[in-house]
């Protein structure tokens, strides 16, 4: 089998060079596809492609990171699909790995294990089960955060797993996700709806594990992973929009329309709940940003 891993890139400059240095060890086809950043992340890329077979396509906008993976993909002549974030870097063997775990279990999907600072697997982070009505109702309305322990959470984010095993699993997280070309075609790969970012993977494996495909969780393959990369240069507004917008957007293509009613007014709830919290000083972020946020949140799903 071999391997085409996929990296976008936007704004990636001080990234992508640690990501590219490892893969070109894993021995794999390289596609990078960046998202017009304006930073250097398109030279640094350029001069990586003078000394080693990477393969770059530079939009002139931003599509979004599914659309720009589907762009990879259509470029890609692997067996298998990397789809991989510019902050994760592989460790030696991990794209092996990888293939080696497809391989004697016939996945369709696998997922990696993504590395915290302190060389531990991002429990919560690193696969979770596909999300339920009440998961994503208990991250609406502030359950979550303010009792993270509960049952349904634990449930959701796979707190009680042993990350040191592989295991079928149902939903990687999309910074390491591979998956076979031919399962890809089949589903239509990412569905560029989910804009610009958020649910474009959890929608990828709920279609995969709906046309009877599995998914596993790798421990031997291990990524360093810095997180938060591409979101975290949107301003606090856009993340609440567009997390919540692509939310919605999962929940009306694999929700009745009762659990999506449901889930509608949850959210709403939930941005009446930070609201007060803003006005007695929560310190999440400043009283007017967080006002700015909220409101176009509720407005969007009313």
């Amino acid at each position: 089998m071999r391997c085409s891993a996929i990296v976008v890139t936007y704004n990636s400059g001080e990234a992508i060079g640690p990501c590219l240095e490892a893969l070109t060890r894993e021995d794999c086809e390289i596609v990078v596809v960046d998202n017009a950043s304006a930073d250097d992340s398109v030279r640094r890329v350029e001069e990586f492609v003078a000394w080693h077979p990477v393969r770059l396509i530079a939009n002139q906008q931003n599509l979004g990171f599914g659309a720009a993976v589907n762009q990879g993909a259509r470029e890609a002549a692997g067996d298998v699909l990397l789809i991989l974030n510019p902050d994760a870097i592989a460790e030696p063997g991990a794209v092996a790995a990888i293939l080696n775990c497809m391989q004697t279990t016939q996945a369709a999907g696998v997922g990696g294990a993504l590395l915290e600072s302190d060389g531990q697997p991002a429990r919560g982070f690193a696969f979770r089960r596909l999300p339920t009505l009440w998961a994503l109702v208990f991250e609406a309305t502030l359950v979550n955060q303010l009792w993270p322990g509960n049952p349904v959470n634990r449930r959701y984010r796979c707190l009680d797993a042993d990350y040191s095993q592989q295991q079928e699993v149902e939903q990687p997280a999309g910074a390491c996700l591979a998956i076979t070309h031919t399962m890809w075609d089949k589903l239509g790969g990412f569905d560029e709806q989910f804009f610009p970012v958020w649910f474009e993977d959890v929608d990828l494996c709920k279609r995969l594990r709906d046309a009877a495909g599995r998914i596993f969780y790798c421990p031997g393959a291990r990524f360093r992973h810095a997180g938060a990369h591409s979101v975290g240069q949107l301003s606090f507004r856009d993340r609440q929009l567009f997390w919540y917008a692509n939310m919605m957007r999962y929940a009306r293509k694999h929700f009745s329309k009762v659990q999506v009613l449901i889930l509608r007014l949850a959210i709403v709830k939930g941005m009446l709940l930070r609201s007060i919290a803003a006005l007695l000083g929560s310190r999440q972020a400043p009283l007017k940003d967080s006002l700015a946020a909220y409101w176009p949140v509720i407005r969007s799903v009313l």
